[in-house]
C-alpha cells in the first residue's frame, strides 16, 4: 500500500508541476506554487523532489526502481527452476531491451502527462539537460546488468555499455516520434529495433567464438594456415576458417 500511495504522490507532483510551468511559465513558477498545488508542505517537498527539474521527473525514480528489481529478478541466482531457460550468452539482452519496453509502455500509459513534459522540455533548456540526466541513469543501470549478469568472457564494459547506449537511443528515437505523433502505434517497431540490436550483440559474440586463422608463408613460398581452436570445436568450424583464410 505505501508503494501506490507514493506513485500516486509522485504522480500528482509531476502533473502539478507540469501544468503550473506550462500555464506561468518554469521561471516564473516558485517552489511553493509547486507545493501547494501538489497538497505538500515546502519542507516535504524538498525532502521527497530536491528542485523544480527534478519534480518533472519524479516519477521516473519510481520507474528505475522498478526497472531495478525487475533486472534483479532476472538473475540466475534469483529465478526459480521452473521458470523459461536461460541462455546466459543471449538472456541478459533480451531482458535489458524489456526493462526498456517497460519505461516506453509508462510513457503511452501517462500519456496526458508525457505530451505535456515533451511541449515543456521543448522551452526550458534547464529541463532538457535533466532529462539527459535520467537517460544517462537508465544507461548505466543496464550496462552494469550486462556486466555483471553475462559470462566473464562476454561481459566487457566496452560490450555492455554499447548495447546499453543502443537500447536507450532507439528507445529515445522511437518515443519521440510517437510525442510527435501520439495517434502512431510504435510499438511493433520498437520491438523490432530491439530485436535487431540482439541480434547484432549475438553475432558479434559467434564471431568471437569462431577460431581465428593466421596466415604465414614458409621459406619455400607456400602458404602456410594456422588455426588455433578450442577442445571441441568441430571438424566442420577448423575448415570453414582455413577456407576463410585462403579465400
Amino acid at each position: 500500500m505505501t508503494v501506490v500511495r507514493t506513485s500516486h504522490t509522485h504522480a500528482h507532483a509531476v502533473d502539478a508541476a507540469i501544468e503550473l510551468f506550462s500555464r506561468q511559465g518554469y521561471e516564473q513558477t516558485t517552489v511553493e506554487e509547486i507545493a501547494d498545488a501538489a497538497q505538500v508542505s515546502r519542507a516535504t517537498f524538498f525532502r521527497r523532489y530536491r528542485s523544480k527539474e527534478d519534480v518533472v521527473f519524479a516519477d521516473h525514480e519510481l520507474l528505475l526502481e522498478e526497472v531495478t528489481v525487475m533486472l534483479a529478478a532476472t538473475r540466475p541466482e534469483a529465478r526459480d527452476d521452473g521458470e523459461r531457460a536461460w541462455d546466459p550468452a543471449t538472456a541478459p539482452y533480451l531482458e535489458v531491451c524489456r526493462a526498456a519496453r517497460l519505461v516506453f509502455d509508462h510513457h503511452l500509459g501517462q500519456r496526458a502527462t508525457s505530451l505535456a513534459r515533451y511541449r515543456l522540455l521543448q522551452q526550458v533548456p534547464a529541463l532538457r539537460d535533466r532529462e539527459l540526466i535520467t537517460t544517462h541513469r537508465y544507461e548505466r543501470l543496464f550496462t552494469r546488468y550486462l556486466r555483471d549478469t553475462l559470462p566473464a568472457d562476454r561481459s566487457s564494459t566496452v560490450q555492455s555499455i554499447a548495447f546499453s547506449a543502443g537500447v536507450v537511443a532507439v528507445h529515445n528515437a522511437i518515443l519521440r516520434r510517437w510525442l510527435r505523433q501520439p495517434e502512431l502505434d510504435l510499438r511493433p517497431e520498437l520491438e523490432e529495433a530491439f530485436a535487431e540490436l540482439r541480434r547484432g550483440a549475438t553475432a558479434d559474440l559467434a564471431r568471437r567464438d569462431q577460431p581465428v586463422p593466421t596466415t604465414t608463408v614458409s621459406a619455400d613460398g607456400a602458404r602456410v594456415v594456422v588455426v588455433q581452436v578450442d577442445p571441441g570445436t568441430t571438424a566442420e568450424t577448423v575448415a570453414d576458417a582455413v577456407r576463410t583464410a585462403l579465400a
